[in-house]
């Protein structure tokens, strides 16, 4: 199955140079200049919807974040957020409106395609026929269905995004287990990153703020200063 890139950018340059080094490497591309035009193909219903999108921030009409806040109310699509803003806020304020990913200009882009290769194949292996290890996590008060996709919490389902169900099964598979950040993020995002690491940051904080899990006080994700994190709930047999 052919899949579907869409490129968010309002230089009609970037645009064709992504579209070209994507489709040379087999995926469909639609483009859009605007926010508007954006959301309308991201969120289209007639099957056209893309798997990625690589989302400018700088866009003439709305914001790109507003976009990417607007998305994410419907879609956890993979969404990787394209920015001349190189500075620390404006990133870490992209991902904490949901971003996977993000990307500074100037990129390469054989960097871009890369990573969307990558992505496509994580997305890949999550599916019907993919082997999923189908065993359900349980620990005290918490169980994750990995099959499923689900998680409970306190007797209660906990909605994720695609990315923080990925993380925490991550976490849970192993605990006790300190993972680096550059372990997390080969795990998880699947690939060495070539960013700030300090997204895995972004992703823990929004995935101990679903678990109403205390950073100062954790219970579920442990921080080990200037390494990383570890899952700190034991396993057992029973239901939580």
């Amino acid at each position: 199955m052919t899949r579907r890139v869409l490129v968010v950018d309002d230089e009609v340059e970037i645009r064709a140079v992504l579209r070209a080094y994507l489709e040379h490497d087999g995926f469909a591309v639609a483009e859009a200049g605007t926010g508007a035009e954006a959301l309308r193909r991201a969120l289209a219903t007639d099957g056209t919807a893309p798997d990625v999108v690589l989302l400018d921030i700088g866009l003439p009409d709305l914001d790109g974040l507003d976009v990417l806040r607007t998305i994410r109310r419907s879609s956890d699509v993979y969404v990787v957020l394209v920015t001349a803003r190189a500075d620390e806020v404006d990133t870490l304020v992209g991902l904490g409106a949901g971003a996977d990913d993000y990307v500074t200009k100037p990129f390469s882009p054989r960097e871009v395609v890369a990573r969307v290769g990558t992505v496509m194949r994580r997305s890949a292996s999550r599916g019907p026929a993919a082997a999923v290890d189908d065993h359900v996590l349980r620990f005290e008060g918490l169980a994750l269905d990995p099959h499923r996709r689900e998680l409970v919490a306190g007797g209660d389902e906990v909605h994720l995004s695609t990315l923080e169900f990925d993380l925490l099964r991550a976490l849970a598979s192993s605990p006790g287990r300190v993972f680096s950040r550059a372990q997390l993020l080969e795990e998880v995002w699947g690939y060495d990153f070539f960013g700030d690491e300090r997204v895995v940051d972004v992703h823990v904080r929004s995935l101990r703020r679903a678990l109403g899990d205390d950073a100062t006080d954790p219970r579920v994700i442990g921080t080990v200063r200037g390494v990383g994190y570890k899952f700190l709930l034991d396993p057992m047999d029973g239901a939580p």
